[in-house]
């Protein structure tokens, strides 16, 4: 169980003196889920697993702050996963990439849905393996 810790950019993730983590309004959290859903969308269209969140992240992040969380966490994962694939191809011309690209889906997949599912408790989540570039 990974709470995101308090940023300064947004003051909102920190409540105020506590060690509680900042809860998702319950009006935004099928946005905040549909941010980290949309990265299985590259199973049905290339690079919709970054295309779907990037979008609804740059339409909605000026509106809600849990949004641009969530999104950008989102998009920083597909950006990794994407990454770590172009890895698995380069080393499986090496012959030693396979076991690398067998393991992807599951390693894309399950983040994405205990993501979402934190996402419908309120809570907001850290993928593993991801490198933070927004």
């Amino acid at each position: 169980m990974t709470h995101l810790p308090p940023d300064p950019m947004h003051p909102t993730m920190a409540d105020a003196g506590t060690d509680e983590p900042h809860l998702i309004p319950r009006e935004t959290r099928t946005l905040v889920m549909l941010c980290h859903l949309l990265g299985l969308s590259g199973y049905a269209i290339p690079f919709g697993h970054i295309i779907g969140p990037m979008v609804l992240w740059l339409i909605k992040k000026d509106e809600c702050v849990d949004v641009d969380i969530a999104g950008r966490e989102s998009l920083n994962f597909a950006i990794s996963i994407t990454i770590y694939g172009v890895i698995g191809v380069v080393l499986a011309f090496a012959g030693i990439g396979f076991c690398i690209l067998f393991v992807m889906p599951v390693l894309h997949a399950v983040p994405i849905i205990i993501a979402t599912v934190r996402a419908n408790d309120g809570r907001h989540w850290r993928y593993p393996m991801t490198i933070r570039m927004l």
